[in-house]
């Protein structure tokens, strides 16, 4: 299972651990991603995605219609 956002496109990111004695080794920071059903009134049909938080949380600001919309004019642009 890839660790991508569907709707933002949001990977992982990649960095160091650093020790107490700053030693550094690679490391991977995932983005919280969630499993999710959404209704889409406007179509009348559910929609399965898998999202981060922060997509999470803008969609239940502005519902997800019109967050998708938001998206799309954005990769328009």
């Amino acid at each position: 299972m890839s660790k991508i956002c569907d709707l933002t496109g949001t990977k992982p990111m990649y960095g160091n651990n650093v020790s107490h004695s700053n030693h550094k080794t690679r490391r991977r920071f995932n983005p919280n991603l969630q499993k999710k059903s959404f209704f889409v009134p406007e179509t009348g049909e559910w929609v399965n995605l898998k999202i981060t938080a922060k997509a999470l949380r803008t969609i239940d600001k502005l519902g997800l219609y019109s967050y998708m919309k938001k998206l799309a004019k954005k990769v328009q642009s």
